[in-house]
């Protein structure tokens, strides 16, 4: 009678006895695979009477009593095996926490399968691994540090040629001083992450485990998958943008090849996901070059010379300076360039050119005023119902007032058969201007003009189809187009 009352009051207070034996440190077992030393004294040589059992707990939690520790072990190797078979190449340990406490009882009342079937489903298979963190963070893991450099190789060579990476890694290397660039060299000098990324070992679930092409989909979008929205009836660019919290410039960006004409159509997917990358790679370069330093067009004025007349002084020529850049390029492009450093090499010689700026009213000025008040070209120069049109025909001015284009003299005024009233002004530089079919003349031959003075009224006399001023130039003689010359 003792014996039974002994053995329930200890089934009914094993916690108490747990908790006892945690403070006096008999045996605590993590994560299995450590033998077992029960602390009792031994049984007395014969006496068959007296067995040891085994409580088990998890975190503190009670999860039932054994009639051999060894069944623990032999599940754990199970469910490690299970996973191996899943997760092929990855060291695999049981991450579940079990604390193993024996205890002396002089009858047994185990139900090994019941709690074995209950420590099955608490435990839990961890893989060990590389965490990739990210500013202190781990982001994700990866088998090995073999796929964390691989992933770190990848993510570079985004934004850097395999060539450049390696002469970058041999210069970084070298204990020779980097030699000064050469003209028109191009090379790496930097590689800047956006964020700190280094490697850490630990644990995880195995599934947890990506492979360097699923790293370098997280490192880039931020997610493995991007997010899909059907378009629905009704539905146009800036209501889903709105809807998921974007511009529509930022949905077209997502989508390649929408625009803001495309027809959209409806169970058409669109891709809704704004892509926050954990991390991006700056590359910089620097550049060196010889740039030319163009020569200014310097002007002297000359009182003694004729205005209109100029002539060169001194021809110019580029000069040449050293000029190194710094390239900033993200996935290839080039984001930012400026200059870290310039040397003149050669000065520019600049060009002079001396202008005259002596005016007396009878010579022009070589530049020529629109000599109508407004209008516009209603005819141009050129081939016009089967003859040569030798000028410009202005219609529709605010005024008929009719203007001398330059300074000049009058040298010829009368009637034409074809031009009717006309004028001719001759401007002693080498050009002439005509004026033809107008109404009426207010100046008479010999007269000095000067530019803008009023020398007639428009009219349609002559052969003319209606009111107009036919206006032509002359350069040494021969016709040129008035439009190339006024102003």
């Amino acid at each position: 009678m003792f014996f039974k009352k002994q053995n329930l009051n200890n089934q009914q207070n094993r916690t108490a006895l747990y908790k006892k034996f945690q403070k006096i440190g008999i045996m605590t077992v993590f994560f299995g695979g450590i033998s077992i030393s029960s602390g009792f004294a031994l049984e007395k040589e014969g006496d068959s009477s007296i067995h040891t059992v085994y409580h088990v707990y998890s975190a503190n939690e009670y999860v039932g009593m054994l009639s051999d520790d060894k069944k623990i072990e032999q599940l754990k190797q199970e469910e490690l095996e299970k996973a191996a078979s899943e997760y092929e190449g990855l060291p695999l340990t049981i991450g579940t926490e079990l604390s193993i406490v024996p205890e002396k009882v002089f009858s047994i009342g185990t139900d090994d399968e019941q709690v074995l079937g209950k420590l099955q489903n608490m435990l839990t298979v961890e893989a060990e691994a590389i965490g990739v963190q990210i500013d202190e963070e781990t982001a994700f893991y990866v088998k090995d540090k073999a796929d964390f450099e691989e992933v770190i190789q990848e993510l570079t060579l985004q934004t850097v040629t395999e060539q450049e990476l390696a002469e970058f890694e041999a210069r970084q290397q070298s204990t020779e001083p980097i030699p000064p660039l050469k003209e028109n060299e191009t090379r790496l000098a930097n590689i800047q992450f956006s964020a700190d990324i280094h490697a850490t070992e630990g644990q995880t679930a195995p599934e947890e485990v990506r492979s360097v092409q699923e790293a370098m989909t997280l490192l880039n979008k931020g997610t493995l998958e991007e997010k899909k929205y059907p378009v629905q009836g009704g539905d146009v660019l800036g209501k889903i943008a709105s809807a998921h919290n974007m511009s529509t410039a930022k949905l077209m960006e997502l989508n390649p090849g929408i625009t803001e004409d495309s027809v959209l159509q409806i169970g058409q997917e669109l891709n809704v996901t704004v892509l926050e990358p954990y991390i991006e790679v700056e590359a910089h370069y620097e550049s060196k070059e010889i740039a030319p330093i163009q020569f200014k067009k310097l002007t002297e004025k000359d009182a003694s010379t004729f205005k209109g007349e100029e002539r060169v002084k001194q021809k110019g020529t580029d000069g040449k300076k050293s000029v190194t850049h710094l390239i900033r390029k993200k996935n290839g492009k080039v984001i930012g360039k400026s200059v870290a450093e310039e040397h003149v090499l050669e000065e520019p010689v600049h060009e002079v050119t001396v202008v005259g700026t002596k005016v007396i009213p009878s010579r022009g000025t070589g530049s020529f005023k629109w000599p109508a008040d407004g209008g516009y070209v209603s005819s141009q120069m050129g081939k016009r119902w089967g003859r040569l049109h030798q000028g410009i025909d202005i219609a529709r001015p605010s005024s008929r007032s009719i203007f001398a284009s330059d300074n000049g003299v009058v040298t010829d005024v009368g009637r034409h058969a074809t031009y009717g009233n006309r004028i001719i002004i001759t401007h002693n530089n080498g050009y002439k201007t005509l004026y033809a079919h107008l109404s009426s003349i207010e100046v008479k031959v010999g007269q000095t003009v000067p530019q803008g003075s009023k020398i007639g009224v428009m009219g349609s006399t002559g052969r003319s189809t209606g009111m107009h001023l036919h206006f032509e130039v002359f350069k040494n003689g021969t016709n040129i187009n008035p439009l190339s010359v006024l102003r």
